[in-house]
């Protein structure tokens, strides 16, 4: 090959980055073969509590008996650590450069940019592809063993971060859509509905947090409105999974780093989040459609 022929040192560079990420991307299908189902929970804005129904869901499916795992792909907001009673826990690797999961309540493995950051308040700086980059990395080399589930807690949009891991997870079993049931919020969770289905991203169904609240007597109140969640399910022709109360205690337990689920098993939120882990079982497993 003459000199003219030669290619280009920045084009080497290119190639060779391109080939990396191939090769990763089948680092990460290797990686999550022992994990039999992969959901990612998602919603079109923040706010709506979705690390909140991400960590519960993940308590009341391993309290059903499940082996179950989360990974916290919000690289520049990780709440999932805290919400899940880990947070200070040191992330740990092998020397063959995996990492290794903190282990939560239940025996939850979690992992999260959170638990890798010296403090709390350090604040994650990164351009786009950084952000990706490290969600491949999480993906690729998690040392999750074998799983039931594996909770995929996405940040809230429809950006890089959560086409990354639509495209990445080949075979990923759905997705989940939390909302709050308001008008604004309606039209958030159309767009939701529709990233995921013009990723080819099955939608196992809608959640609808915040609800109502229910009084000592009985009563229920409507807060935030009511029926916005079943309305957008119905006119999307996706699946209704269910409405989680207002309770003041979330809000304590999460500021306290106590997991709410399992410090209040008995509340009204948490036997509907046992009912909706349920639900999630029969859909994803086959026994019901």
């Amino acid at each position: 090959m003459s000199s003219q022929q030669k290619v280009p040192p920045e084009v080497k560079a290119r190639i060779e980055a391109i080939k990396r990420i191939r090769e990763q991307e089948e680092q990460v299908r290797k990686n999550l073969e022992k994990i039999k189902y992969k959901i990612a929970i998602l919603s079109g804005k923040g706010g709506v509590g979705k690390s909140f129904v991400t960590a519960s869901l993940a308590f009341a499916l391993a309290y059903l008996g499940k082996q179950v795992g989360v990974l916290d792909a919000d690289i520049y907001g990780p709440s999932i650590p805290k919400m899940m009673g880990v947070a200070g826990q040191p992330v740990m690797g092998t020397p063959d450069g995996r990492i290794i999961p903190v282990v939560a309540p239940l025996g939850v493995k979690v992992l999260s940019i959170g638990v890798m950051l010296p403090s709390e308040d350090t604040p994650v700086i990164w351009r786009g592809p950084m952000s990706t980059s490290a969600i491949r990395e999480m993906l690729a080399y998690a040392d999750w063993g074998e799983l039931d589930y594996l909770l995929i807690d996405l940040p809230p949009g429809t950006g890089d971060e959560q086409l990354t891991i639509l495209q990445l997870i080949k075979d990923l079993t759905g997705t989940i859509i939390v909302t709050i049931p308001s008008d604004v919020s309606r039209v958030v969770v159309a767009k939701a509905i529709n990233f995921a289905r013009k990723l080819n991203a099955p939608i196992l169904g809608i959640i609808e947090n915040m609800s109502y609240f229910t009084c000592p007597d009985g009563t229920k109140h409507y807060i935030f409105g009511q029926g916005a969640g079943k309305k957008i399910a119905e006119k999307y022709n996706v699946r209704f999974l269910g409405e989680i109360p207002i309770d003041p205690r979330i809000s304590r337990a999460n500021d306290a780093g106590e997991p709410f689920f399992v410090k209040y098993p008995d509340s009204e939120a948490a036997k509907v989040l046992l009912e909706l882990a349920q639900k999630i079982i029969e859909i994803v497993e086959g026994k019901t459609q």
